[in-house]
């Protein structure tokens, strides 16, 4: 009988001890309930959260004052045996962001044929179908940001690079409808602007689709964070009923600032010189030029135009530290080969990220995609050496481009209205002579090196035809033709799981873009790779920056107003 009791309580202990755990825990859940109800009530928590939402809310109408170039690159991916997974197509959009009304694009691209645009429609019905706008829409919370409809949860503080962060879980209420954003973001502690957003829009739908994502914001004027790209990616995504997407996006932005390149400034700085001493004419008799030196003039007027055009459009960084690391290499070559060039060869940078370089008549331009994944100096002699073949063999641009109505159309016809691109038989040409001035450089004894990079970027353009498109040059590789051919017969194959040889580097390796004045500065760390699947050539990845706070002087950082923290849990 004693048995069967000390049974029966055991077995009544046994079946109540689960609903007791789970009152317990419970329980332990109201009590977190409690905490952060009684914190999100506090004065300090409020007056940060309220500052929070009224800068992001105002955030969004500044936006309307500028508009800024957005660029999305997407590649979607497939699984890989040795490297996890490899691109397996691409998509890109460039255009103007316009707030006027609502978030629009102002698109930049050439114009596409009807064949090409019922190919895109048709293939909707099969692959995700990017939409240029909902990247963009990325950059900021939605409207609806408010009090009345999110909790910020406090969690902790953080260092994002050098400047200190409140993190918050964004929470939506019980009463929000329709797409409303879930995740966390990073308050910098002296204005509360939202720097970083992390996280995703819910619910899905069938036509609705929301990409995972990663906002930053820079501090680029005093008091001004704006946003300045945003990555995106999905891993194991299912759409379209049983169709699974894994992609990677990068979205950046630059060109705030652009009354730069009217240079206002100078107008206020004019002054006039006495009469005495001023001589208004040429020290010749004759106030002619030479036909030969005519031409040039000429051409380099045409050149002169084009640039300033292409920078003010904002495709072209002004010249800065980046342009003269690429005018070293240049004057690498021609000193070796003794080349007497006039007038001199300058160098500068496409701000945008497919592979391309070309000629401005002595102006050799190299992309910024270009420069992130060339992975040695001697492969970017091997880039310069074939744009200065076209100059030594005198392929000149068209003069037309003297007359200055020329240079008089919107930013967006830029791709349409300025012709860069040679032939073939010039591409071959330039080949050759290129090779010849690798020759006899310093750069000839590393040239099997440089044509592995042709021969990764050969084995990837299939996969990835949007990076290899260029705007204004020639492909790298083209129907009949292979750029530097003769560098790729004489290369190694290609070792995947060779840590020492280095194809080919991600997208972002090498360049880091200032957004508000289009500025560029190279990159002084070195990646250390602990894999085969660290190497990653020409891929999209993640973007994380170190954040620091713009400073005049040290006396507006020493000066600048603090806020009180957030109570702790």
């Amino acid at each position: 009988m004693l048995s069967r009791r000390l049974f029966l309580c055991v077995l009544v202990v046994l079946i109540a001890s689960p609903w007791a755990l789970a009152r317990h825990k419970d329980k332990d859940k109201d009590k977190d309930k409690d905490a952060q109800s009684q914190q999100n009530q506090s004065p300090a928590y409020k007056a940060i959260t309220d500052q929070v939402f009224y800068n992001e809310a105002k955030l969004y109408g500044t936006m309307k004052q500028y508009r800024p170039l957005v660029e999305t690159y997407i590649q979607n991916f497939r699984p890989d045996v040795e490297q996890g997974s490899v691109p397996s197509s691409d998509k890109y959009f460039l255009g103007r962001l316009v707030m006027d009304k609502g978030i629009t694009q102002a698109d930049y691209g050439r114009k596409r044929g009807i064949f090409s645009r019922v190919l895109d429609r048709l293939d909707e019905f099969y692959r995700m179908n990017y939409v240029p706008t909902g990247f963009m829409q990325l950059l900021f919370l939605n409207v609806d940001f408010d009090a009345q409809r999110y909790d910020l949860n406090y969690r902790h503080r953080e260092f994002l690079g050098q400047v200190r962060c409140l993190v918050f879980d964004a929470a939506p209420k019980k009463n929000v409808k329709g797409a409303h954003f879930v995740g966390r973001i990073w308050v910098e502690d002296q204005g509360n602007n939202i720097v970083r957003i992390n996280g995703t829009y819910l619910p899905q739908s069938r036509t609705n689709y929301y990409f995972h994502f990663d906002s930053w914001r820079l501090n680029v004027q005093p008091d001004t964070w704006l946003p300045a790209f945003v990555y995106t990616e999905e891993s194991d995504a299912k759409y379209a009923m049983f169709r699974k997407l894994a992609m990677r996006g990068q979205t950046r932005l630059w060109d705030y600032d652009q009354s730069r390149s009217m240079k206002q400034d100078e107008l206020t700085t004019v002054t006039v010189d006495p009469a005495e001493g001023v001589v208004d004419h040429s020290a010749t008799a004759d106030n002619t030029i030479n036909p030969v030196e005519s031409k040039h003039q000429w051409e380099r007027e045409a050149e002169d135009n084009v640039l300033e055009r292409l920078q003010r459009s904002g495709l072209l960084a002004p010249p800065g530290e980046v342009s003269k690391v690429l005018d070293t290499v240049v004057n690498n070559l021609v000193i070796t080969n003794k080349l007497n060039i006039q007038p001199e060869v300058r160098c500068r940078v496409l701000l945008t990220t497919p592979l391309e370089s070309f000629t401005v008549g002595h102006t050799i331009v190299v992309s910024r995609g270009l420069l992130d994944t060339l992975p040695d100096e001697s492969s970017l002699a091997m880039v310069l050496a074939h744009e200065l073949g076209h100059i030594v063999l005198g392929h000149s641009l068209d003069t037309k481009y003297a007359f200055s109505d020329r240079m008089t159309f919107p930013d967006e016809d830029t791709f349409r209205r300025i012709g860069l691109k040679w032939n073939e038989h010039d591409e071959l040409a330039a080949d050759q002579k290129g090779l010849e001035l690798l020759k006899n450089s310093p750069y000839n004894d590393k040239l099997q090196n440089v044509g592995l990079f042709l021969r990764q970027l050969q084995d990837d353009s299939r996969s990835l035809p949007a990076l290899i498109s260029p705007h204004f040059g020639n492909k790298f590789e083209g129907k009949d033709y292979v750029r530097m051919q003769a560098l790729i017969q004489s290369a190694p194959q290609l070792q995947p799981n060779n840590l020492t040889q280095i194809s080919a580097l991600p997208l972002g390796s090498r360049v880091k873009l200032d957004p508000w004045s289009d500025q560029l500065t190279l990159q002084k760390d070195k990646p250390v790779l602990y894999s085969a699947r660290d190497k990653m050539p020409f891929e999209v990845t993640p973007m994380i920056p170190d954040l620091a706070r713009f400073r005049v002087n040290e006396t507006v950082a020493s000066t600048a107003p603090q806020n009180p923290p957030p109570p702790s849990k």
